[in-house]
């Protein structure tokens, strides 16, 4: 089974840990910081010899920062450390997600506030370089939180959120952006919402390894859509299925969000984060008002695609943004964000979470390293398969 090692970022900061398949643990290495802020989000070449890596000196919400870029560096083939390779290229805001297309030539990237996507070129040395100019204006929605290229590479999904409504402001629609991409061209082929797209959020999507069905986890929903692959690329017009993420749907309700979702190696399993951070004021101090912090599991019928909730585990922490599988689909580690003030007094701190995985996909817990965040974000973890 090949190696992977993990790396953890807490603000400019990306760690790298040995990881213990077996006995379910990390053994933390060096941390090596990177240029142009706080690490928004991380991506791998299709070679694994290199990672990608976007970052930004703003933050969730409303600091729209200044300064933005993306970094290549190398990455030592024995132990997974991290050297930089080439000058980093400049980004036009804030990235939000980022991916390499399946030629690895490409590097994709997301942005959320405004909504919008750049291609830059990879060298074949693995260095950035120029942005692809796009000759058609492209339908990039509203708040978009992924892209990513479809396993033929002929295709690109850009996953936007939309947003809930908030005082006088109306709702704004989710959707799923289709585009053809051709050496670094994207060009408008359809946009995937059920409707008006009011009432979908959707926030990531993963993909079955062997089947043409696509998962989308649905943010502002709770929700689990299971789309299929049409021959020419692009997905159904409506899902196939869809299924609750919650262990308590009766009293969810917003700021209750899903989060990250990930297809098992053998595809029989799909999993996916809800998360809550709600605050309330007692005392005059401001704590957890409640919520489900928990990874939702689904078992995934082979003939039909159709999910089924299983089980869902607690995070035993605050607010899992993102989390990752071994590649032997034996270990899996989520993450929280930040610590969170709670009514008995204490405070729950942030933390890596690790879970052993089941012959049946189902999670046991193992252990939990608590994290000092400082006044940073733990905002991105993973897994890299080393070479």
């Amino acid at each position: 089974m090949p190696k992977a090692v993990f790396y953890q970022s807490i603000g400019p900061e990306l760690v790298r840990h040995d990881i213990d398949v077996d006995g379910a643990a990390l053994t933390r290495r060096e941390a090596i910081t990177i240029p142009g802020g706080n690490i928004q989000y991380v991506w791998p070449h299709p070679s694994k010899r290199f990672l990608y890596i976007v970052s930004s000196d703003g933050g969730p919400g409303t600091i729209p920062g200044k300064k933005h870029i993306a970094s290549a560096f190398r990455i030592d083939p024995a132990s997974g450390a991290l050297t930089p390779h080439g000058a980093s290229v400049a980004l036009p805001s804030r990235p939000i997600h980022c991916c390499v297309d399946g030629s690895g030539r490409y590097l994709l990237t997301a942005f959320n506030f405004p909504s919008g996507i750049t291609v830059h070129r990879i060298g074949p040395d693995g260095t950035l370089g120029e942005q692809v100019v796009q000759h058609e204006q492209l339908d990039v929605g509203i708040f978009a939180h992924q892209v990513v290229t479809i396993p033929d590479n002929k295709t690109a999904i850009l996953v936007t959120r939309g947003n809930h409504p908030e005082g006088a402001k109306p709702e704004d629609p989710g959707a799923l952006k289709i585009y053809s991409f051709d050496n670094g061209t994207l060009s408008n082929v359809a946009s995937i919402q059920p409707g008006n797209g009011l009432g979908f959020g959707p926030r990531h999507l993963d993909f079955h390894p062997d089947k043409p069905w696509v998962f989308v986890s649905v943010e502002r929903q709770s929700q689990l859509y299971v789309y299929r692959f049409n021959n020419d690329g692009t997905l159904s017009r409506e899902p196939m299925f869809i299924a609750n993420s919650l262990a308590d749907r009766a009293n969810a309700g917003p700021p209750q969000m899903a989060g990250a979702i990930h297809v098992h190696p053998n595809g029989r399993i799909v999993y996916q984060t809800n998360r809550n951070s709600s605050i309330e004021e007692i005392g005059g101090r401001k704590v957890f008002k409640g919520g489900e912090n928990n990874v939702a599991v689904f078992a995934i019928d082979q003939a039909s695609g159709e999910p089924t909730l299983v089980q869902n585990i607690e995070a035993r922490t605050n607010h899992l943004r993102t989390f990752a599988i071994d590649p032997s689909g034996r270990l899996l580690i989520a993450a929280s964000i930040q610590p969170i003030a709670l009514r008995d007094g204490s405070t729950l701190p942030a933390a890596l979470v690790l879970y052993r995985i089941g012959a049946d996909g189902r999670l046991e817990f193992a252990r939990k390293y608590d994290v000092d965040t400082g006044r940073f974000m733990q905002f991105w973890t993973g897994m890299v398969t080393l070479p």
